[in-house]
């Protein structure tokens, strides 16, 4: 289930899980423009008919609704946009109501998110051993299956998702962290397995289950998995060359990321899980939900409903901290990873609505912050020029450009020299 998260486990924390399982237990806009307001529609209907997709579990909808304008570069002297990206590991809907719940909130926010669906979460337990895991038997996961029922519950929500202009990634399969099946161990060729084995499930549900009185996902598989985050944060240096063989665009693997502008691993634009603010301790913790709680209660997902109220606080303080650290600063780009689960009473589900609400309310007031997807943001990578980029990579942790946003990148010909400003 767990690894270790960045830097000293005691000092950072564990890195996140699965989400989802038959209990529900352990284990288990903006990118480019501002002509469009990101906003999905309340039916979030497709307006392109249906181009069915081998058995017609997937289909052609045409371009994804909701989607930002068109990223542009930076313009010389111009403060870089606030990036945030809130993304969901697992995407299982496993009857809490969390997924549409946080749909509810990003349609209610013009907000859009990444969620890694995990492959075996559209798999009937009854067919799991069409599941061939690497160095693992046949049919087995550290996630469980989930119920018929739930996989239903998965299919509607991840369908709207898609409508509601969010992100379909991966998380993979099995979820294996521990022992010599962990993906920590697979070889390139291991993961491609995984990958191919990943991608079928998504796009062959309708033979699997028999299930032909369901709408098919809306979207091609092939063409929109562009990304994914790997069980426990393990073994994305045999995983990126096969993402690139599969021309994926970044992965959000790495452990413990700090908080600075990203650089490409192997041509993949690297976007991990960060190193925030953690009220009341001088370490920092992993901005993911499960991190937190492993500070918190020492991995106990049902500690003493006491202790809720204030940790429910600090989890939101953290985030926020993260936030302004970077939104202050140098304006990096906030990753929060999360599960649909009720840990500890639900409280890390509460923080992050929190944190999302008082995200938005900063943008309200005219500020260039932008709730994106991972494909999103890499949108905007991918159109700016390169030495600008490096310039800002040059702004540390909690460090604000030398002279301002305006004068920083009036010029960017010295971007591996300029020094920036004071820490905030």
């Amino acid at each position: 289930m767990l690894g270790l998260g960045a830097g000293a486990a005691a000092a950072v924390g564990l890195a996140g899980c699965g989400t989802g399982s038959h209990s529900s237990s352990e284990g288990s806009h903006q990118a480019g423009g501002s002509g469009d307001s990101g906003k999905p529609s309340p039916s979030g209907s497709s307006k392109a008919p249906a181009k069915p997709i081998g058995d017609g579990s997937t289909s052609y909808t045409g371009k994804q609704p909701h989607q930002p304008d068109a990223p542009v570069p930076l313009e010389p002297g111009q403060t870089p946009p606030q990036f945030v990206v809130f993304s969901w590991d697992g995407a299982g809907e496993v009857g809490n109501g969390l997924f549409p719940r946080f749909l509810d909130l990003a349609q209610e926010h013009g907000a859009h998110m990444t969620f890694f669906l995990s492959g075996l979460y559209l798999l009937p337990e009854s067919k799991k051993r069409l599941y061939d895991p690497p160095n693992n038997p046949r049919g087995a996961s550290d996630i469980g299956y989930l119920t018929d029922e739930h996989i239903k519950a998965t299919l509607k929500n991840v369908h709207r998702a898609w409508l509601d202009g969010h992100e379909i990634g991966t998380h993979f399969n099995g979820h294996f962290c521990g022992g010599g099946g962990s993906v920590g161990n697979w070889t390139s060729a291991q993961w491609r397995s995984e990958i191919d084995q990943a991608k079928s499930f998504v796009k062959e549900w309708r033979t699997n289950s028999g299930w032909t009185d369901l709408p098919s996902l809306p979207f091609d598989y092939d063409k929109e998995l562009v990304g994914g985050r790997t069980p426990c944060l393990l073994g994305q240096d045999k995983l990126l060359p096969t993402a690139r063989e599969l021309g994926w665009r970044y992965d959000a693997s790495s452990p413990g990321g700090r908080q600075v502008w990203p650089v490409k691993k192997d041509g993949i634009w690297d976007l991990p899980l960060q190193q925030i603010p953690f009220p009341g301790h001088s370490f920092e913790v992993l901005s993911m939900d499960y991190n937190i709680l492993a500070n918190q209660s020492v991995n106990s997902t049902k500690a003493p409903a006491h202790n809720y109220p204030g940790w429910r606080e600090q989890a939101t303080n953290s985030y926020i901290s993260g936030f302004k650290r970077a939104y202050e600063t140098n304006r990096a780009p906030f990753f929060i990873g999360n599960h649909f689960e009720e840990w500890n009473g639900g409280i890390y589900m509460d923080a992050v609505e929190n944190v999302l609400k008082h995200i938005a309310r900063e943008k309200e007031k005219g500020e260039d912050i932008r709730l994106v997807s991972f494909r999103q943001f890499t949108d905007w990578l991918d159109v700016q020029k390169p030495e600008v980029l490096a310039k800002l990579r040059t702004v540390e942790v909690g460090q604000r450009p030398a002279g301002g946003w305006n004068a920083f990148l009036k010029d960017t010909s010295a971007a591996s020299s300029t020094p920036t400003g004071n820490a905030a």
